[in-house]
């Protein structure tokens, strides 16, 4: 089968690609066909997420394995694009550069017979030029005022120094730890 998605820059401006991809080729095939079709190089690390209906970010899935115990953890190559995207799960998020955080929603479209001889990945169609940056990324919350106010509790500066008075680490015998 084939996978037809529609990739989206999360940008003020339409920008997306259309491309299509078989559904047994891999998550890390999917984001070499994006790349290649926004024109980046493919020298960055990258990241697909999963997601909700409403683009929710869930769980990483990295390029390359950053767990501590080498091999532990699943990476682009290991999902087949069926192993996650179906009918009923159709979105996931992919970042590229996390300098400059390209940030684009994909989602599948539909999902069709192979055609006879087409090569596969395929960029079928592409609307708007690339921005020559990535639109800057607001990661406040929509409630930072509430957030300081509720968890506010009077400490001051001398409520933090670990070296005097009542916090220092000679109240608590630590020095009998050192040699």
């Amino acid at each position: 089968m084939v996978y037809k998605f529609r990739v989206i820059l999360d940008a003020e401006e339409d920008i997306f690609r259309d491309i299509a991809i078989l559904d047994d080729d891999t998550l890390e095939d999917l984001h070499n066909a994006i790349f290649n079709s926004f024109g980046f190089d493919g020298m960055e690390v990258a990241s697909f997420y999963t997601c909700d209906e409403t683009w929710n970010q869930e769980d990483e899935i990295a390029l390359f394995d950053t767990g501590d115990i080498p091999g532990e953890q699943k990476t682009m190559s290991d999902y087949k694009l069926s192993d996650l995207l179906d009918d009923e799960n159709t979105k996931i998020i992919y970042v590229y550069d996390f300098i400059n955080m390209w940030t684009f929603l994909v989602e599948l479209a539909a999902i069709e017979e192979q055609e006879g001889n087409a090569l596969y990945p395929e960029t079928l169609f592409s609307h708007g030029e690339m921005p020559d940056e990535a639109m800057e990324k607001n990661f406040e919350a929509d409630n930072a005022d509430d957030y300081a106010n509720d968890y506010e509790d009077g400490l001051d500066e001398d409520d933090l120094d670990m070296f005097e008075g009542d916090n220092s680490f000679e109240d608590y015998g630590s020095e009998d730890l050192w040699n």
